[in-house]
């Protein structure tokens, strides 16, 4: 790294071994909460569970339901086709967003780059692989009326076919816990939606926090250091030039991009446009990844948390991304858009740092 981005860095790294938990905070000391020490205090957003059906369901889970649910809504198809989706995540992922599958599969649907369903960073975004299912499933003639299991079927062309059906069940709960309002017909005329909207009330933990962190009035928020360079690691560089090219655009709650993000939309987008998959919500995204102790430690990519307006130290409401040279990128609010601010602003309100790619990197900060 550069001399600025040394002497940046090395102004805010402050080690927290062992680390101190609120409300025990010091001047001058990083206060960071641990994997552990969000176990043993008040359960976390991201790690609790509600009962839909057959098993209990995690925030993450639930989340990626939602999502699901929300494009079907957004694209006016019936009810069935969001359970079709659901059902077929359920089987495919778990409702996960992996990183990884079976050859070259990855997200929620474990759809293959291979087999034309998109680029790696395009299927590791839910949104997108969602949509990419809604158009295959929509070119197979007749799936509305088919029976149990045979649509998912002839959208996934899977080895174990008779996986899919049991879930359906399931599915239908879960699309029940979201979708607000009447049935879309089979075919929909242009006009409003029926259905209106989903549901935000149900599981998950949606971002309702954006950042209060104090802005610098002599910084200019939509610039980098003038000596800035990406890391030299391919996977790094591609996450922290994702969140660069992003700056000026807006924050809207709950979106994903390309257009507009939230805080965590931002981060799950750019770790997808490196081949990453990461969970959708701050609450749960604090738990990817392996844990950064320090902020000695932090590298480009790196996550880092922090309660913002509506979180709390161990339920962090807003994130953003390290990319070096002293710098955070981060979706601000609805006011300032995805803006830069200082590693140094950021520093005493840090509680949690996560990596999405423990093993990757060149160490360079």
């Amino acid at each position: 790294m550069g001399a600025a981005g040394g002497a940046n860095l090395a102004a805010v790294a402050i080690a927290v071994c062992p680390v101190v938990v609120l409300p025990a905070l010091v001047v001058g000391t990083v206060v960071m909460t641990t994997q552990n020490d969000l176990a043993a205090m008040a359960p976390s957003c991201g790690h609790a569970t509600q009962q839909v059906g057959d098993q209990l369901w995690t925030s993450e889970q639930l989340t990626n339901a939602q999502t699901v649910v929300t494009v079907a809504v957004q694209r006016k198809l019936p009810r069935r086709a969001a359970v079709l989706a659901l059902a077929t995540a359920m089987v495919e992922s778990g409702l996960r967003n992996l990183p990884t599958g079976d050859h070259d599969s990855l997200g929620l649907f474990q759809q293959r780059p291979s087999q034309g369903w998109g680029a790696a960073d395009e299927v590791l975004n839910p949104t997108y692989a969602a949509n990419a299912f809604y158009d295959r499933l929509l070119a197979v003639s007749g799936w509305q009326t088919m029976s149990p299991g045979i649509a998912e079927q002839q959208v996934q062309r899977s080895a174990f076919p008779g996986r899919y059906a049991p879930r359906e069940a399931t599915a239908a709960e879960l699309v029940a816990k979201y979708w607000q309002g009447p049935d879309n017909p089979t075919s929909s005329a242009p006009g409003p939606n029926p259905a209106q909207q989903v549901s935000l009330s149900y599981g998950g933990c949606p971002d309702n926090g954006q950042s209060n962190l104090p802005l610098a009035s002599d910084r200019d928020n939509k610039q980098l250091p003038p000596d800035f360079r990406p890391p030299a690691d391919s996977r790094l560089s591609a996450a922290v030039t994702y969140v660069i090219a992003q700056l000026g655009k807006p924050y809207v709650w709950g979106a994903t991009g390309p257009d507009a993000f939230d805080c965590s939309g931002l981060m799950q987008a750019a770790w997808a446009h490196a081949g990453v998959g990461i969970s959708r919500t701050t609450s749960s995204q604090v738990h990817d990844g392996v844990a950064v102790g320090s902020l000695s430690s932090v590298k480009p990519g790196d996550l880092l948390f922090i309660p913002g307006a509506d979180g709390t130290p161990v339920n962090p409401g807003h994130v953003g991304m390290y990319v070096g040279y002293g710098t955070v990128i981060n979706a601000y609010d609805e006011k300032h858009g995805v803006i830069t601010e200082s590693l140094a602003s950021w520093a005493l309100k840090v509680v949690a740092i996560r990596r999405p790619l423990p093993s990757g990197g060149d160490g360079k900060t």
